[in-house]
């Protein structure tokens, strides 16, 4: 059998779930089209070119990313791997018209667990604003409990057990041609405009 008949299942770049510009003004349709079109296309682009011919070539992403973690010899498939699905994790952590009130058993945990909604926002603003540098802050469920993170550049909380719920990306490309340095007005808006609760309800006890 000839093997370079053979071709891989290429990793794809999933459509976003909103038109490219119905998050303006919180996140402009320029940002979009960087952001999306060349920054995650990008990610997935380069992984596809290093998982070619590897063993990992015709695995799920996910499972790309979990065979890769912590493992030094295949830090770039495993950033390029994580960057591309944080990112489709991202686009669905955000909707037109977002915010507002989470759903009832999504609420009813952040109760429990940060002592109501308020309290669990400004908790994931406040990780996403104190994050240095690029990365990501995420509301995961660890157990019965809701826990708010930050991951630095490509991590992912996946690879430590967590089930993440949503997740807010503050690397500068994110927000840097709608928001310059101001971090925080791009994570409020994020967060008070766009956050999709209904996504993160629908991830719980989910792996």
């Amino acid at each position: 059998m000839d093997t370079a008949a053979v071709e891989s299942r290429p990793v794809a770049l999933p459509p976003l779930p909103f038109d490219q510009g119905a998050l303006a003004p919180v996140i402009s349709a320029n940002t979009l089209s960087f952001h999306y079109g060349k920054h995650h296309k990008t990610y997935v682009d380069t992984l596809n070119k290093l998982i070619a011919g590897t063993e990992f070539a015709d695995m799920p992403l996910e499972q790309i990313i979990r065979a890769t973690a912590n493992r030094p010899e295949h830090v770039a498939i495993f950033n390029n791997g994580a960057q591309a699905w944080n990112h489709a994790f991202y686009w669905k952590s955000l909707r037109p018209k977002g915010g507002g009130e989470p759903p009832p058993e999504l609420k009813s945990l952040m109760q429990d667990s940060f002592g109501g909604v308020e309290q669990c926002k400004k908790e994931l603003s406040k990780a996403a604003v104190a994050q240095f540098g690029s990365g990501w802050a995420w509301l995961v469920q660890d157990g019965g409990k809701l826990k708010i993170i930050k991951t630095p550049d490509a991590k992912t909380p996946m690879t430590e057990g967590a089930k993440c719920l949503l997740t807010i990306d503050v690397w500068e490309h994110a927000y840097y041609l709608d928001y310059q340095n101001r971090r925080v007005d791009y994570v409020n808006a994020v967060i008070d405009r766009l956050v999709n609760w209904e996504f993160a309800a629908e991830n719980l006890g989910s792996r």
